[in-house]
């Protein structure tokens, strides 16, 4: 008979992030606690969901798994590897615009404007806009959600449809971790972000109303219920999709190869003075609403 044998105390921390927290992960909080408990630090981020999945296969391993939107938790929860998942953090939908492209300037003056003129320019044939795959990646479907959204708000039906061209476009979608490093190389013109890593970035982007940026929970009822969309699972059967909240979740895995008791402490330091004043350095708003589960 094999017995699971729990995993030994240790000073070192593995977490598994949302690939929007990479530079808030690696460049700030993993090294600050590394240093405090004079351990060690590895991240690994991608897509929520992709690496929600990776996780409750047992195809990677954790101490820790940050995620925004209580989705990709809800896998970890039904794999029996979490009890529970405390905010940390929260953002908004924003859309970012290449420095070097040629639609920067057009992109600046919607943004004063706030008329919902960006969406005209998101449009222009021939402009190469880049978001990341809805089944894989949350934000990949929270930019689905703020484009229908907008078309309600600013009323300029079919606009969501002429910006994607479908909801998993190939030429649009990209893979989390390089998406902002493509904008700002110029590779795109304009992409789907979240304000926290955007700013982390230092890119220039629109800022977009509460309606339609996902941020407001006092919105839900009136604006974010309003939309849905359908995409193929795995295995290709069609999903209705809703919103969810743009909050960050942290959880501790059972499982974790550095001790269960490690990757709590990780969650109480980003909880902490220290770590919030790391995470809104780095353009992250306080945590919203309650823990989950």
């Amino acid at each position: 008979m094999s017995v699971s044998l729990p995993a030994l105390a240790s000073e070192n921390i593995r977490v598994t992030y949302a690939g929007s927290m990479g530079k808030v992960m690696d460049q700030a909080l993993g090294p600050a606690f590394a240093q405090q408990q004079k351990g060690e630090y590895q991240g690994q981020g991608q897509g929520a969901y992709g690496m929600a999945r990776l996780l409750a296969s047992h195809k990677i391993t954790a101490d820790v798994f940050v995620s925004i939107t209580p989705g990709p938790m809800q896998i970890l929860k039904d794999a029996g590897l979490i009890d529970n998942a405390v905010p940390v953090a929260s953002t908004s939908m924003v859309i970012a615009y290449s420095p070097k492209g040629k639609y920067a300037a057009e992109f600046a003056a919607a943004n004063k404007k706030q008329d919902g003129s960006w969406l005209n320019v998101l449009a222009t044939p021939g402009l190469q806009f880049g978001r990341t795959d809805p089944y894989l990646d949350p934000k990949g479907q929270n930019i689905v959600f703020t484009l229908l959204l907008a078309e309600k708000y600013y009323q300029k039906p079919g606009i969501a449809d002429q910006v994607m061209g479908s909801v998993q476009n190939p030429r649009q979608v990209n893979l989390e971790g390089g998406l902002l490093t493509r904008l700002d190389s110029g590779q795109v013109d304009a992409a789907a972000g979240y304000e926290s890593e955007v700013i982390s970035a230092r890119l220039p982007y629109v800022k977009l109303p509460d309606e339609i940026n996902l941020s407001n929970p006092q919105m839900a009822k009136k604006w974010y219920d309003n939309v849905s969309f359908t995409i193929k699972d795995s295995k290709g059967q069609d999903k209705v999709l809703h919103t969810q909240p743009l909050v960050y979740y942290a959880a501790v895995l059972k499982n974790a190869p550095d001790g269960v008791a490690q990757g709590q402490k990780f969650v109480d330091f980003m909880l902490s003075v220290q770590g919030q004043k790391l995470l809104q350095a780095n353009g992250y708003a306080s945590p919203k609403g309650n823990a989950l589960y």
